[in-house]
């Protein structure tokens, strides 16, 4: 009984201290068939900041900062949720001062946003009056990094184009039910969004809530999502919560496109995480094919 207690709260002191201490690198080497073998990419994803302290600090955003850049990918990703999802925290970070520390990200192809339902939720200005962009996104632009939202960009690196969109968050307007009968809750427009695209160049979306991958026709090549958490906790890949359902709680998943879904930063709900560490996700597509035998 004694040890079983003390791994208990082994088990628990950890799960309180990874996220503020912990913070690993989740590397996805793939080649979706839409992809041109001649395109190598690297991108850098973050999800799910939610900032505030203790649990997110500006030095530690400053640190995620440092190490994307050093992983010297091609283009970086942010896929939302960046204001704090909880209220177990000693100050929550104005978005001007997260968004200025993001502003540090650096990459030859630019650093490219979204926005996540959380960021949505906390501007209550815009909950009640059904429209605008909200703080979080008007903080990222006036950092210089642009937000998608339905909304396509055609990059290229080394000759090769290809498009990068940016899908409306899914679940936009919940608060918002409270003060007027709601048509839909999200903004996403995903046909909206692919009709941005003019040629036949792959393309990669971005959207903070997998679930849109169930629509998502393959025309893409690639989809990046946040959101899950990854369940915040993880065990022998089972998350036992998945606000997305098991098949898209976590990794690497292939549908009609290839989907990649964070484990995000930081936390919601309760500070703590175990089995799925925070993590800066790195995804290099154009890997070599394996020989067919």
């Amino acid at each position: 009984m004694g040890g079983l207690g003390a791994l208990g709260v082994s088990t628990t002191a950890y799960g309180f201290s990874a996220p503020v201490v912990r913070l690993r690198v989740a590397r996805y080497d793939l080649s979706p068939p839409q992809w041109p073998a001649g395109l190598k990419l690297r991108i850098a994803a973050i999800a799910d900041l939610h900032a505030c302290d203790p649990w997110m600090s500006v030095d530690h955003i400053q640190d995620i900062v440092e190490r994307t850049n050093a992983l010297k990918p091609d283009i970086v990703v942010m896929l939302g949720d960046y204001v704090t999802g909880h209220r177990k925290v000693t100050r929550i970070i104005p978005d001007a001062e997260w968004a200025a520390v993001l502003a540090g990200l650096k990459a030859p192809l630019g650093v490219h946003a979204v926005l996540g339902n959380h960021d949505w939720w906390e501007d209550k200005a815009v909950q009640r009056d059904g429209h605008g962009l909200p703080s979080a996104g008007r903080a990222l632009e006036a950092a210089g990094i642009p937000v998608y939202e339905n909304d396509a960009k055609k990059l290229s690196k080394n000759g090769h184009s290809f498009w990068l969109a940016g899908l409306g968050d899914q679940l936009a307007y919940i608060p918002a039910r409270r003060f007027r009968p709601l048509k839909r809750i999200g903004v996403d427009d995903l046909s909206a969004t692919l009709a941005k695209i003019t040629d036949d160049a792959p393309v990669i979306l971005m959207a903070h809530e997998p679930d849109i991958a169930r629509r998502v026709p393959s025309r893409v090549a690639l989809q990046l999502s946040g959101h899950t958490h990854g369940g915040q906790v993880r065990m022998l890949g089972w998350s036992p919560i998945s606000p997305s359902g098991q098949q898209l709680a976590y990794g690497h998943i292939r549908m009609n496109c290839d989907v990649v879904v964070s484990g995000g930063l930081g936390c919601s709900i309760i500070p703590f995480r175990l089995g799925v560490p925070p993590e800066i996700v790195l995804v290099t597509l154009g890997a070599p094919r394996p020989a067919v035998a």
